[in-house]
């Protein structure tokens, strides 16, 4: 089959390399402009991109989707199939029109949970055991599509929204892979998603990685490994900015009020929340590496009764 990927993170890089080690030509790769990247703000390539580079396909980086010239070029490559994964944006009709065999997306979760652009993240926050992949047929809507296949996959204790994207973007190859034999051996059943069940993953902003330290020690943990590597939960010790990379819940009844620093030991810094102790183990202070909190400690004197919350704002 002549397919058209279109994909824009490391998530989706899994699914284009299986379908370049396939029996298909891949006739050419959309994907998202350049975005400035890092405290240079440099415009830097999607890692779609670079594979496209690495491996000389075709690739168009429209800024609009209806964009007549951008059309023109999807057109002319000829896909028999378009398949999508984390691509960013909503396909419009004029292009899930196109390919003969229609357009397949790559999602990760297992639908019709966690519709939208942070799948993987949500499934972590809300304490999900499992997640996995679904493939389906695109529609207009955001991940409304009939379901085609789906693999399941377990949510480790330690998972970070990267280690467990890293798997998913693994799993998800192979079930595209799957997923077009089938289309090409005529054995795919579309399955209609039961609206019963659905939930939303909504994208995640920096400012969704403040800590409230109202939520219990375990919702706390569960959002820091959820947004892990990005946006990163943070808290402020006065103005000074601590983003926290590991931390430890511990289910004890503390009388201290959320935000306040009840013990700091070698083990870490313990933090009272609305349900239990959260012990910070892993710490990045602003314009600073990370660290053992211990380290951080040593340097730094931490002593009970800090309290942690909003920048020039402790918490009355």
């Amino acid at each position: 089959m002549r397919i058209v990927f279109m994909g824009t993170p490391d998530f989706a890089v899994s699914s284009l390399e299986a379908l370049i080690k396939s029996d298909h030509s891949v006739v050419g790769v959309v994907t998202q402009p350049d975005r400035p990247k890092g405290r240079g703000r440099e415009l830097a390539a999607s890692p779609v991109k670079v594979v496209s580079q690495r491996e000389h396909i075709p690739l168009l980086q429209p800024t609009k989707m209806k964009d007549p010239a951008f059309l023109d070029a999807l057109r002319g490559w000829q896909p028999d199939l378009i398949a999508v994964a984390a691509f960013g944006r909503i396909l419009p009709a004029v292009i899930l029109q196109l390919p003969r065999s229609g357009c397949i997306n790559v999602h990760g979760s297992l639908l019709p949970k966690y519709r939208g652009a942070g799948p993987i993240q949500w499934a972590i926050i809300k304490g999900e055991n499992e997640t996995g992949i679904s493939t389906m047929f695109m529609d207009e809507g955001m991940d409304t599509g009939d379901i085609l296949l789906q693999k399941s996959l377990p949510i480790r204790p330690d998972d970070t929204a990267g280690s467990l994207s890293a798997r998913l973007a693994e799993l998800g190859g192979r079930l595209l892979i799957d997923t077009i034999v089938q289309l090409q051996a005529g054995t795919l059943v579309r399955q209609p998603q039961d609206s019963r069940r659905v939930s939303m993953a909504p994208l995640l902003k920096k400012e969704d990685g403040l800590i409230d330290w109202a939520l219990s020690a375990t919702e706390i943990e569960r959002r820091l490994r959820g947004m892990t590597p990005w946006p990163g939960v943070y808290t402020f010790a006065g103005d000074d900015r601590w983003t926290i990379w590991r931390a430890v819940p511990v289910d004890s009844v503390v009388a201290a009020p959320p935000g306040m620093v009840t013990s700091v030991t070698k083990e870490g810094i313990a933090v009272a929340t609305g349900k239990g102790v959260l012990v910070i183990t892993e710490i990045q202070p602003a314009n600073s590496r990370r660290m053992a909190a211990a380290q951080y400690v040593a340097g730094h004197p931490i002593t009970p009764g800090l309290r942690l919350g909003h920048a020039s704002h402790q918490i009355p």
